[in-house]
């Protein structure tokens, strides 16, 4: 699915930076190389960078 379609981004790409980039959207956005263009999807990423490092924690403390 794609998350921002000004951008091409992919829900697995945002999930994979979200993995190695400390921030909001915008700086896992740049770490893709790209930027928020007219930013009506920044709040579900924002949603996604959240439950991708939720996940994380917990199932590295499991």
């Amino acid at each position: 699915m794609y998350v921002c379609i000004c951008n091409a981004i992919r829900e697995n790409e945002l999930r994979r930076a979200a993995r190695h980039v400390s921030g909001d959207a915008e700086a896992c956005y740049a770490a893709l190389g790209k930027a928020p263009c007219c930013g009506t999807c920044l709040d579900d990423a924002d949603d996604i960078l959240q439950e991708e490092r939720e996940f994380g924690l917990v199932s590295a403390a499991a």
